[in-house]
């Protein structure tokens, strides 16, 4: 059996006391491979070194987070990420996205922000990794602008309803499932049965959201077994037959082999 965490961020200062091990952990878990986003240039050279020390199981991406998108220095984290995206290969440009429920002040430079990337990705042909909270209608504006055969991607920590699912799967988006989908509040779980397991890929976000019996704790690529577990429960499915699905749906998404 064969898992894949979509979206980790292994270079998180949440495990610098165990890092090494935490990712034995997850690889002993049978999460071999290990998606890992990008946040800002600040984090580029810790993600860099955890890339090294794994280079068979760590895969990284590339992009401006937008939580991190600021009046003062976007343009010049954005010519970081179009640099870097020239300088060497990555998986995804990610994460990037819209997110409202820090800072509605930067929207309109967010949603630049999130345009340009997806015009990088395009160039390079990549997929995104999208990050969107409190911020579905933003985003999906901004993808309506950008649709085209050559946008595709991940819908990271996919949390919306039915009808946001299904457009967002409409723009050639799986669907990233983490710990949410454990949550008794969660929703998702209520209706994520409609939506093809073919259109699904696992994901962490560790250190956050970590699924039940671990919430409210530091999430780690290991727990993603437990989100597995849920969708195989959710589609009446055995934890292999879930595994070699999403695995194959992560696969494609990545173009990795």
């Amino acid at each position: 059996m064969l898992l894949i965490d979509t979206h980790t961020h292994l270079y998180s200062e949440e495990f610098s006391q165990d890092r090494e091990e935490m990712i034995q952990r997850a690889i002993h878990a049978n999460v071999k491979h290990l998606f890992v986003p990008a946040i800002d240039s600040g984090y580029t050279k810790e993600m860099y070194k955890v890339e090294e020390q794994f280079p068979d199981h760590v895969h990284l991406m590339m992009g401006l987070h937008p939580c991190y998108v600021k009046p003062n220095t976007y343009l010049q984290e954005l010519e970081f990420v179009e640099h870097e995206l020239q300088r060497r290969p990555f998986f995804a440009v990610g994460e990037i996205g819209v997110d409202m429920y820090w800072d509605q002040s930067t929207k309109e430079i967010q949603q630049e922000a999130f345009q340009k990337q997806i015009q990088l990705a395009k160039k390079h042909q990549l997929p995104i990794n999208i990050h969107c909270r409190d911020a579905f209608d933003e985003v999906f504006e901004v993808l309506e602008k950008e649709k085209a055969p050559n946008l595709y991607g991940i819908f990271h920590c996919f949390s919306g309803d039915i009808d946001q699912a299904k457009k967002a799967l409409s723009y050639n988006l799986k669907l990233g499932i983490g710990g949410v989908v454990t949550f008794k509040n969660g929703k998702i779980d209520q209706f994520l049965k409609e939506i093809p397991i073919e259109e699904i890929v696992l994901e962490t976000d560790a250190p956050y959201l970590a699924p039940v019996p671990y919430r409210g704790k530091r999430n780690e690529s290991s727990y993603l077994t437990l989100v597995a577990d849920k969708l195989s429960e959710i589609y009446g499915l055995s934890l292999h037959e879930v595994a070699d699905i999403t695995t194959k749906n992560a696969k494609s998404v990545f173009n990795f082999e």
